[in-house]
């Protein structure tokens, strides 16, 4: 089996990885590895510690025949909190503290730009809100934010609830891939944030059977050879612009806000105008950000709700509690008669500190990407211009100095909020995620549903962990759902009974 995971790393590295980063790294003049600058002082400056491995390929393939993880912590241990290394043909500095972190992406954020392979850019479109900076990135952050504050949110509160309702309804009493499950959840939810609740369900599915595809071939070598996956993934990502255009087009006709009501991103996307009162955004511009608010939405949240499920399956006594905590709402709302409400989604402290720890263990994102735009010093060492820079949230997160036995899944850590900079699991800064307490309200009333009216048991090994790019468990965690009898609830309300006395 090890021999199998080495080959196929070997594989994808050279065959996949390698070109695709090389692409992106060969256009750029990078300095080599003797490269000096003089710092402040006068003094020469000195690369960061570590190896570059072989010319071109680098360590590549002794990070990919491995657990990554175990691959930067390895190189922390050995190197420090910072450390140089060639990964798919970049030359990198990763950063492994919370002040390193702090540095790239707030305090000195203007030294860093967001990069990615053009391919990536191709399939989800150049004026999506992260490929971007300066003027525009403002413009289209507050859009977003806009759409995924507060009153937004607390607007949006039923229609998750009934997303959460069919994925669950439509699991029950079958063996399925958590994971799968809840990537039709988040499509659904990213939907409804997007369109408002009123999108023609024709639309609704062939943008479903587009993005499936382009998401395919966005991990994939670009090659457009007729009948590779990237070439379908092209394909579709036009047919994906041509319905979106449609769409914007009937609201266009219809006036934004008009007989559907003023909800969801699109509409503030139609009435957005630039600081002149003037520019109105193109349809390519709402395209681009339609498909990458989806893509925000669906991958790493789904990977989150996917850990939820088996941390809570694997520790009996703390999904006690949270149905206890989740019971007492469900019985206040008349056994769900009710709506649940936004004020209530507050109130869910157990398991807000249950999401938190989730994100923290599974560190979804391990790391970003920037590129240094100018000589860099920090700490006495240089950051080359043109070199990439990784902070490692990963490796923050499961740093004994920050938190206590960090491999434990111990929700009441968060009874304390963490250190400055120790927590990012939605980045920081000004490219940080704009859809976090999004995500985070799709993940409460997720959790709310499932454990006051269902059950679940895992089938087969959940301990190994596979990339799909994200960490998940192996085949997406195959889990068996079914509705409790009415006799569960009662004893699960009687327990909330019990914990509240």
């Amino acid at each position: 089996m090890a021999f199998v995971f080495v080959v196929v790393f070997f594989f994808t590295a050279v065959c996949f990885l390698l070109p695709l980063c090389l692409l992106l790294c060969t256009s750029e003049k990078r300095r080599g590895v003797g490269v000096q600058s003089r710092g402040g002082d006068g003094q020469k400056l000195r690369l960061p510690p570590g190896s570059m491995g072989w010319p071109y390929v680098g360590e590549t393939l002794q990070l990919y025949s491995q657990d990554p993880n175990v691959f930067f912590a390895s190189k922390q241990k050995r190197y420090g909190e910072i450390f140089k290394t060639n990964l798919l043909g970049c030359p990198c500095v990763m950063l492994a503290s919370p002040e390193a972190a702090r540095f790239v992406l707030v305090s000195q954020a203007q030294l860093f730009r967001p990069t990615y392979p053009p391919s990536k850019e191709r399939m989800i479109g150049p004026w999506a809100l992260f490929f971007n900076q300066g003027e525009y990135h403002l413009r289209l952050r507050r859009l977003v934010q806009g759409a995924l504050g507060p009153d937004a949110l607390r607007a949006l509160v039923p229609d998750i609830d009934a997303a959460v309702f069919s994925t669950l309804g439509a699991w029950d009493g079958h063996v399925a891939s958590t994971f799968h499950a809840m990537k039709r959840l988040s499509f659904d939810v990213g939907i409804v944030t997007i369109f408002g609740g009123q999108l023609d369900g024709r639309y609704k599915e062939e943008l479903r059977t587009n993005y499936s595809v382009v998401e395919k071939g966005y991990n994939c070598f670009p090659n457009r050879f007729p009948g590779t996956l990237y070439h379908k993934a092209i394909q579709a990502r036009k047919q994906l612009r041509a319905i979106l255009c449609e769409i914007v087009a009937e609201r266009r006709r219809a006036g934004a806000g008009g007989d559907h009501g003023d909800r969801g991103l699109l509409d503030g996307l139609l009435r957005s105008r630039d600081d002149a009162g003037a520019a109105a955004l193109t349809d390519d511009q709402i395209a681009d950000n339609v498909v990458g608010v989806l893509f925000a939405a669906q991958d790493t949240t789904a990977s989150v709700l996917t850990w939820i499920l088996k941390y809570l399956h694997d520790s009996p006594k703390l999904l006690q509690d949270i149905q206890a905590e989740q019971m007492a709402i469900y019985v206040a709302n008349e056994r769900g008669k009710r709506p649940l409400t936004w004020t209530q989604t507050r109130s869910m402290t157990l398991t807000h500190q249950v999401i938190l720890e989730s994100l923290r263990m599974a560190s979804i994102i391990s790391f970003t990407f920037r590129e240094a735009v100018a000589d860099v010093e920090y700490k006495g060492f240089l950051i080359p211009k043109g070199w990439k820079v990784m902070p490692l949230f990963r490796n923050i997160h499961h740093n004994p100095e920050y938190f206590q036995d960090p491999h434990k899944f111990d929700p009441s850590r968060f009874k304390v909020a963490p250190r400055p900079n120790t927590f990012l699991p939605f980045g920081s800064g000004v490219h940080a995620c704009p859809g976090n307490e999004l995500a985070k309200l799709e993940m409460l009333v997720l959790v709310h549903r499932l454990v006051t009216v269902y059950r679940w048991e895992i089938v087969g090994a959940s301990d190994e962990v596979e990339y799909s790019p994200f960490p998940v468990p192996r085949r997406g965690l195959n889990a068996k759902l079914w509705k409790q009898q009415p006799e569960e609830e009662i004893g699960c309300s009687l327990v909330q009974i019990a914990a509240g006395a």
